[in-house]
């Protein structure tokens, strides 16, 4: 599995960097975005949450094709997900910015570029949710779960748009992670939600999507660790 062109968003570090390191080799151009640098791929300095950030990303991309979209870019409350979050304790400023990042962010990336995408012979969109996206679920994150049961929203709609075209759209909605720094967080009980789920096996859910051809629709995929939270 090669590719011509792809791009993975939020690439500086966690997930995002994990997946840029991991699909690499195996691009001939791999465009990593993010505010602050990353150590992987041709970096494109951009806040995503800004429409000047989505112009940057579109130009840099020109009429190339592009093979990939990867939105692994993600944030929260302060305190979120820590025993110490209250909801009446966050800010304006923190609920506007996770809500322009999480959700605003991919919705305007996506549209700037769709003619990329449209230019590849199986182009893909897959964009990072979370379990606290999903119903019932026991977060108190008030707009980090807005946020991702607003980026599933945009999925569905999205692949519908998007079906006569035959570009795959795909969230997925992982727990706990098991990137470096959310195991020291685990590690130093400064982290809920439970177990973490081996990075390798998201990276292993990232490459079957990708393999897969046209004629296959992926939805939606959760991934809760099995002795974690939405298990």
């Amino acid at each position: 599995m090669s590719f011509e062109t792809v791009l993975v968003a939020g690439a500086s570090r966690g997930i995002g960097l994990a997946v840029a390191e991991h699909l690499q080799a195996r691009c001939d151009r791999l465009l990593t975005v993010s505010r602050t640098p990353a150590p992987i791929g041709e970096w494109i300095q951009a806040d995503l949450s800004e429409l000047a950030g989505i112009t940057t990303v579109a130009e840099a991309i020109g009429d190339a094709s592009l093979d990939a979209l990867l939105y692994m870019g993600g944030t929260w409350e302060t305190h979120a997900f820590t025993s110490q979050y209250r909801f009446e304790d966050c800010s304006d400023d923190d609920i506007t910015r996770v809500i322009a990042v999480n959700l605003v962010a991919p919705i305007r990336l996506v549209k700037a570029l769709l003619p990329a995408l449209r230019r590849s012979q199986n182009p893909k969109i897959i964009l990072m949710g979370a379990l606290s996206g999903r119903d019932n679920f026991s977060g108190r994150e008030v707009a980090n779960s807005a946020s991702k049961f607003g980026l599933r929203g945009v999925v569905h709609a999205l692949r519908e748009e998007l079906r006569p075209q035959q570009i795959g759209v795909t969230v997925i909605n992982p727990g706990n992670v098991g990137t470096p720094e959310v195991l020291a967080d685990l590690a130093a009980d400064n982290l809920t939600g439970g177990e973490a789920i081996p990075l390798s096996d998201l990276l292993a859910i990232i490459d079957c999507v990708l393999s897969l051809s046209r004629a296959t629709c992926i939805k939606e995929i959760d991934v809760p660790a099995m002795l974690g939270e939405g298990a």
